[in-house]
């Protein structure tokens, strides 16, 4: 019987294809009456000035992104002298080949002359460049060299090319206006046939998908399944089983969204390293069913301390556990983390064989900086691990806090 119902379906699609066909044909047949007439104003507003337009701009990007951009950073040191004479070198055959590439397309007798003044003022530019070049070559520093005149060079080539695209966009808007009245005519004449074909096919459709519909309520059904299977598949890779807090693979996608957003914005961004106190003895004493009570304990803790959407809170591993705060000052930060460990001690979680309490505690490490450029992924981690040795070292149960990536902490706060 479904194999029935299967080959009825088939011979029914093939229908629909076969009408789909020949209405396609019949408008393609249409269509083709027009296209010639068309062509001429089609290449005119795409080769005329889409791609002319697309070669100015990707002149202007290399003088002004990847030239100005690898002067400034061989200045700060951030590239070697042979880095940055690659640079250059590969930035000015670029430019000389998309100015080339656009000086062979047609160009009208009254775009002549103000383009034979650009291409004098792109040699005049790239001349200065071809200096600092051979200055790179011939390993001098690069730092000595004038931003002001960069500045004024890269300024009157924009100006120059700037003038260039404009005039562009204007023929492109000029030849637009011409091809627009050309396709109206055609697309009214074409709307009533495909008007006609349309109602046609959404008829036969109706008819055809009605009797699939069931199929594809099923389909639905599965896939909506299906999804929601994997939302919690995604979630449980992302969630530590444990302690529902998020994991370290978390961690890791998380960490280097949020500290880019930070650099981006030049706002505040605090990392913290949590470790239990004496967790191990806690083990030996208490037994692993205790431990990982006590785990999920301290971290119901963090999650009521931190409240804000923007911030985060992981189980890095054992009794490791990391917070992540976004545009979070100083004076906040320090805040949060005597908060954690005045509530975590406020658990009133037994702990006998501990040096520092009675009562299970905590010991925090926290950085607290305006990201920029010089903060590096590595860094903020290593730095908050110090601080968080820093605080086990001085007695525990208590947090160090610092803004800086010196050797020596901040503030300390039992």
């Amino acid at each position: 019987m479904k194999f029935i119902e299967t080959l009825k379906l088939k011979s029914r699609l093939f229908i629909l294809f076969i009408l789909i066909a020949l209405g396609l044909v019949s408008v393609g047949v249409i269509g083709s009456l027009y296209v010639k007439s068309m062509k001429k104003n089609i290449d005119a507003v795409y080769f005329g000035a889409l791609i002319p337009v697309s070669e100015l701009n990707d002149i202007l990007h290399t003088y002004n992104a990847t030239l100005a951009k690898t002067i400034y950073k061989s200045q700060r040191l951030e590239l070697s002298l042979s880095e940055t004479s690659s640079e250059i070198e590969n930035a000015l055959f670029s430019i000389q080949t998309k100015w080339k590439s656009y000086r062979s397309h047609f160009k009208r007798d009254d775009e002549k002359e103000y383009v034979d003044y650009t291409s004098l003022e792109i040699q005049k530019t790239n001349l200065y460049f071809k200096r600092i070049l051979h200055y790179a070559l011939a390993g001098q520093d690069l730092s000595k060299l004038s931003v002001n005149t960069l500045e004024g060079k890269l300024f009157h080539i924009t100006a120059v090319l700037e003038k260039l695209t404009h005039y562009e966009m204007n023929v492109a808007k000029y030849e637009r206006k011409a091809f627009l009245q050309e396709y109206d005519a055609a697309v009214s004449t074409l709307g009533y046939v495909l008007s006609f074909i349309i109602i046609l096919l959404l008829s036969i459709s109706y008819y055809v998908f009605a009797s699939i519909q069931y199929d594809h309520v099923r389909l639905e059904i599965a896939t909506k399944k299906l999804k929601k299977a994997n939302k919690k598949l995604e979630r449980a890779s992302y969630i530590d089983s444990l302690t529902n807090l998020y994991n370290r693979r978390y961690f890791n996608h998380i960490y280097e969204k949020t500290l880019k957003q930070a650099r981006r914005d030049k706002s505040y961004i605090t990392f913290m390293m949590l470790d239990i106190d004496f967790f191990k003895q806690y083990n030996d004493t208490y037994g692993h069913v205790a431990g990982d009570e006590t785990l999920k304990q301290v971290s119901e803790v963090l999650q009521n301390s931190v409240r804000r959407p923007s911030d985060y809170v992981f189980r890095l591993g054992g009794e490791e556990f990391g917070v992540l705060l976004a545009k979070t000052d100083e004076t906040n930060s320090a805040r949060l983390a005597r908060e954690i460990c005045d509530n975590v001690r406020a658990q009133k979680i037994e702990h006998k064989n501990s040096k520092v309490h009675q009562y299970v505690t905590i010991s925090i490490g926290v950085v607290c900086c305006i990201a920029d450029e010089a903060l590096n992924d590595e860094l903020l981690i290593s730095r908050a691990d110090e601080m968080l040795y820093h605080s086990k070292d001085t007695g525990r149960d208590r947090y160090t806090i610092t803004t800086s990536f010196s050797s020596t902490p901040a503030a300390e706060v039992a």
